[in-house]
């Protein structure tokens, strides 16, 4: 009677196999490849600097992509270095040639960033300044005299980038 119970259970065994199913790597196959294909294409080489909503940037058609460089942003009421906050607009003296703790700052960022390379000694060091649209020109002035004081003489202005005009569509000609 045990033989034929071991019998019995051999014989299932052999029937679970030949009822077992294959994976199907076809159709994971094709999930993978239109996966792919969907991140490649979702995947740009824009790079985004921090968003502020006070500052209104303006804007420019401009080609150029930005490097990562330090960061000077300016709004209507406040002075940033990075994350940091420098100074208020309102106690900054518009008559001074540069902004005392935005060269402090700048300072202690090139201080931590170690001494410049031979070739980049006469450009200076880079800095990107996100200033609002309606910053007046005087402190925006200010703002660029202290980088350079600073050793930030490689200045770029952060833009929205907008589509070039078409000079046809102009109405030139109209």
């Amino acid at each position: 009677m045990n033989l034929n119970v071991a019998a019995k259970l051999q014989e299932r065994k052999q029937r679970q196999k030949k009822q077992q199913s294959k994976l199907n790597l076809v159709s994971l196959m094709d999930i993978f490849t239109i996966l792919v294909f969907f991140l490649l294409v979702n995947s740009s080489d824009v790079e985004v600097l921090q968003t502020d909503k006070t500052i209104k940037l303006p804007d420019s058609t401009s080609n150029q992509k930005p490097e990562l460089t330090t960061l000077v942003r300016v709004n209507g009421e406040q002075l940033f270095v990075g994350e940091r906050l420098v100074a208020r607009v309102d106690e900054i003296d518009g008559n001074a040639g540069q902004i005392a703790p935005l060269l402090a700052e700048l300072k202690y960022h090139a201080e931590r960033a170690g001494p410049l390379p031979e070739e980049k000694k006469e450009a200076g060091r880079a800095v990107t300044i996100m200033g609002d649209e309606m910053v007046p020109y005087q402190l925006m002035k200010q703002i660029m005299q202290t980088c350079a004081a600073a050793d930030f003489r490689d200045m770029s202005f952060a833009v929205n980038q907008t589509t070039p005009e078409d000079p046809s569509e102009t109405g030139a000609g109209s």
